[in-house]
C-alpha cells in the first residue's frame, strides 16, 4: 500500500484542497467537530485506526468542503453581523464536495464536452442531499452553507428553516441547544414527514396513497426543484443536470418528478431510459435543451485522484 485517503466532511476555512496528515492537522480537524457532528468523529477515528495499523503509510485528509472553497463572495456570504464573520470565520462553506466534483467532471466526459463554460447542476441526493452549480469545472453556488444542515430535505436532517423558528423554540418552547441539535440532525426531513428516512419505503407508501408519505414526497421534490432552479440562476442557464447518490441514482420516480417541475429551464427525460440502464447513462429525452444525466457517485475516485496529485507534486 503506498497511500491512504480518508473523506473528510469539514475542512473549516483553512483547508481548500487535500492535505498529509499529521498530528497537528488532525487536533485542527478534531476543532471542527461541532460544525459536523454527525460525521467528524467517525472520520478521525478512521484516521486514527490507520494511523495505528499503518504507521509508516502516507495518509491524505480529502474535504467535502474543499470543492466550494472558492465560491464567489456573492455566495459565500451570510448577511450577518461583520463581526460574527469575522471572529467566529461564518461563511457559507458547502459539502459533498467530492461527489459534486466528480458528478461535473464525469458529465463532460459522458458528453464529450470541455469543461471551460460547461454549466451543470449535480445533484447529489442520498442520506444528505445538496445541490452544486458548476461552471468550468468550479462550484460557484451550493445548497448547503456553514454547516450540512441548510438546503435540501435530507432523510433526517431538516434542511432550510426560518432562523425565527428556532430561536422561538429556544425561548418560547423550553429546548436547550441539544435538543434543537437533536431534534433537526436526527428526527427530521423524511423521518419527521413520514416517520421514515427510507425513500423507498416512503414512494411505496405514496403509490398507495398514504397521506403522510405523499405530503413528504411534495416537500422533498418542492424544495429540490426550487434549488435546481436557483442553481441554475446562478450560472445564468444550463447545460446539463446530474443526479447521483443513493436516491438520485436509484429513484427512477424522483428524477421523474423533479423534471415534470423544470420543463422552463428546458429539461425534459426520456421515460424508458430513466426508468433503467446502466450506471453512468443518459437519460433526458432525445432534443431537450439541457442534457440529463444519470451519475454513479464515485467519491472514491475523487479521493484516489486527489491523493495521487497531492503526493506526486510533494515528491518532486
Amino acid at each position: 500500500m503506498d497511500a491512504v485517503g480518508h473523506r473528510v466532511v469539514h475542512g473549516g476555512p483553512r483547508f481548500s484542497g487535500p492535505v498529509r496528515l499529521d498530528a497537528a492537522v488532525f487536533k485542527e480537524l478534531q476543532e471542527l467537530t461541532s460544525l459536523a457532528p454527525l460525521h467528524q468523529p467517525p472520520a478521525l477515528a478512521g484516521i486514527a485506526a490507520v494511523k495505528a495499523a499503518l504507521p509508516a503509510v502516507p495518509s491524505v485528509a480529502c474535504f467535502d468542503t474543499a470543492f466550494h472553497h472558492r465560491l464567489p463572495p456573492a455566495a459565500a456570504t451570510y448577511a450577518i453581523p461583520d463581526q460574527w464573520r469575522d471572529r467566529f470565520a461564518i461563511r457559507r462553506y458547502g459539502f459533498h464536495g467530492l461527489s459534486h466534483a466528480y458528478a461535473s467532471r464525469r458529465a463532460a466526459e459522458m458528453l464529450d464536452r470541455p469543461s471551460r463554460g460547461f454549466r451543470v447542476v449535480t445533484c447529489h441526493l442520498g442520506a444528505g442531499a445538496s445541490l452544486a452549480a458548476v461552471r468550468g469545472g468550479r462550484s460557484v453556488d451550493t445548497t448547503m452553507g456553514f454547516t450540512p444542515l441548510e438546503g435540501l430535505v435530507m432523510a433526517t436532517r431538516s434542511g432550510s428553516v426560518d432562523p425565527g423558528l428556532l430561536i422561538w423554540l429556544l425561548r418560547d418552547a423550553g429546548f436547550d441547544a441539544a435538543a434543537l441539535e437533536e431534534s433537526l440532525e436526527r428526527r427530521s426531513g423524511l423521518l419527521g414527514l413520514a416517520g421514515t428516512a427510507d425513500m423507498r419505503e416512503i414512494l411505496a407508501r405514496a403509490a398507495r396513497r398514504d397521506v403522510g408519505a405523499r405530503l413528504a414526497i411534495e416537500v422533498y421534490l418542492h424544495r429540490l426543484r426550487a434549488g435546481i432552479a436557483s442553481m441554475a440562476a446562478a450560472l445564468g442557464g444550463l447545460d446539463a443536470l446530474v443526479f447521483t447518490g443513493g436516491v438520485g441514482e436509484n429513484a427512477p420516480s424522483v428524477r421523474l418528478q423533479a423534471a415534470r417541475g423544470l420543463d422552463f429551464l428546458g429539461v425534459r427525460l426520456d421515460p424508458r431510459s430513466n426508468r433503467s440502464g446502466g450506471p453512468d447513462r443518459e437519460v433526458g429525452a432525445r432534443g431537450a435543451p439541457v442534457r440529463t444525466l444519470v451519475v454513479h457517485a464515485r467519491e472514491d475516485l475523487e479521493i484516489a485522484r486527489q491523493v495521487r496529485r497531492l503526493l506526486a507534486g510533494s515528491e518532486g
